[in-house]
């Protein structure tokens, strides 16, 4: 039996942070480590047509040592069928449901890529049944073949104590509602920030942060950000993160389309209220938070005065948030991993 013994990551992926693709990546590799795989990282460069060459390059020439397996671990990889057993997750697709996600000729490029991912690896993982249900109808896949494994959180690392470090220092005595993650326009921050000039939330007196680094197309979203005079902190250490979110009196997150949906977990875990939208995938992940009604910036702003008028709900979810997390292990989902990884390995 060919058991596993090597794994290959994206290095684009994995050396650097791009948002939950790399929380992801990064602990799969983690648990893998700790079961005495071995892992490596496939080399790739700062330009997408470059690293697709790259991928597919290296799909081809890496040779089909026993026991390896590459993981093309976010939705785009080889446009030609691998030497080595191979495997693609694909977190979602948002374009099913929105139109702002990229720009048309982004999206054809993304779509292609990711069609051939799927005709060039041996299994297809994403994350949630709402992105099972995504992936099988955008591109004509059998459910049957689509494994969904969610993602897992650290909910003791989420739920140890931290104090807001020194730059944000200012924060300890501001009641604040968070957003944190990637800034795009699928995260809807530009309704988000008009919600925060409407009169009813302009009198509670409560600041909206946002944190988390521009991401596709951010350019508009952050003129809004800017103009509106929201305190931005651009991208945040995993420690100021986790202060953030405890620190908070209500985390918000109004995306149109999530694939999995992070930052509402690690808030649930940190111990704060969430209210978040509906989409996608975060009727499975959102668990006890509380809902936005819909996604325009009046639904967002009423969402937000009711949660900070209401300590019962607020409290209630914060009861709940912690047990919640709880469901969401990594180390499950790296087991389920391996279970793909080792039906790959005996084709």
């Amino acid at each position: 039996m060919n058991r596993l013994k090597q794994v290959s990551f994206p290095s684009r992926i994995l050396s650097r942070h791009v948002g939950g693709n790399t929380t992801y990546a990064r602990e799969i590799a983690k648990g893998l480590e700790l079961r005495g795989v071995e892992i490596s990282q496939l080399r790739s460069s700062k330009r997408a047509a470059l690293t697709a060459l790259m991928e597919t390059w290296q799909g081809l020439t890496v040779p089909a040592k026993p026991g390896l397996v590459l993981h093309y671990s976010a939705d785009t990889g080889p446009l030609l069928p691998t030497r080595a057993p191979s495997v693609v997750t694909v977190h979602g697709v948002a374009s099913r449901w929105i139109t702002t996600a990229r720009s048309a000729q982004q999206e054809r490029i993304w779509r292609t890529r990711v069609q051939r991912a799927i005709r060039s690896t041996d299994a297809v993982i994403t994350v949630s049944q709402s992105s099972a249900d995504d992936v099988a109808q955008v591109f004509g896949m059998d459910p049957a073949l689509i494994t969904t494994i969610p993602h897992g959180i650290d909910t003791d690392y989420f739920a140890r104590p931290r104090a807001l470090g020194e730059r944000l220092q200012h924060l300890r005595s501001t009641p604040y509602v968070l957003y944190l993650g990637n800034i795009e326009p699928r995260k809807n921050l530009i309704e988000l920030v008009r919600a925060f000039a409407l009169p009813g939330l302009k009198d509670l007196g409560v600041k909206l942060v946002i944190a988390g680094k521009p991401a596709w197309n951010a350019t508009e979203t952050m003129a809004a950000i800017e103009s509106a005079g929201i305190e931005y902190l651009g991208f945040v250490d995993d420690d100021e993160r986790v202060a953030l979110m405890q620190h908070a009196a209500l985390f918000a997150f109004p995306s149109l389309y999530e694939g999995f949906g992070f930052p509402v977990l690690e808030a649930l875990a940190s111990g704060t209220p969430v209210i978040c939208s509906d989409r996608g995938s975060l009727q499975e992940v959102a668990g006890p938070s509380l809902l936005f009604e819909d996604t325009d910036a009046e639904s967002i702003a009423r969402g937000i005065e009711g949660a900070l008028g209401s300590s019962a709900a607020t409290e209630q979810v914060r009861e709940a948030g912690l047990a919640w997390a709880r469901r969401f292990s990594w180390d499950a989902s790296v087991e389920a991993h391996t279970a793909v990884y080792e039906k790959v390995l005996q084709r």
